[in-house]
């Protein structure tokens, strides 16, 4: 059984398809935003880890570039980055980050994807 994630999502403008993805852990995430900011942000969010998509909710999840992040937030510093979405955005309950329920795809033939640019060599 797989553990159910619940994704933050920002948008910086309204008019804007790109959309910025935080997970978080779903209790705590609840109570940090119910003004308990005495929880720890490390206990809130599953990582630091700020995602990307260009597209909107159908487009592909990457890991937000500096460049991105310094031109929509104004800063590159991740906590206070995620602090912002966490404030701003709204909160998502789902399966999986990328959810494909309902598609019925054989993904050994390229429909899953993995965006490590630069991220150096993956070690499973």
């Amino acid at each position: 059984m797989t553990k159910a994630l619940t994704k933050v999502i920002y948008k910086p403008d309204h008019t804007s398809t790109s959309e910025y993805t935080v997970i978080v852990n779903p209790e705590e995430f609840k109570k940090w935003k119910d003004g308990d900011t005495s929880i720890p942000l490390s206990e809130v969010v599953d990582s630091f880890t700020v995602f990307h998509s260009s597209q909107g909710r159908s487009g592909f999840l990457g890991q937000a570039s500096q460049q991105q992040l310094d031109t929509d937030f104004g800063t590159v510093k991740n906590d206070e980055i995620v602090k912002e979405i966490l404030t701003k955005g709204r909160d998502q309950a789902s399966d999986s980050i990328g959810s494909l329920s309902g598609v019925s795809t054989n993904l050994s033939r390229g429909r899953a994807s993995l965006d490590m640019k630069g991220k150096g060599p993956l070690n499973f």
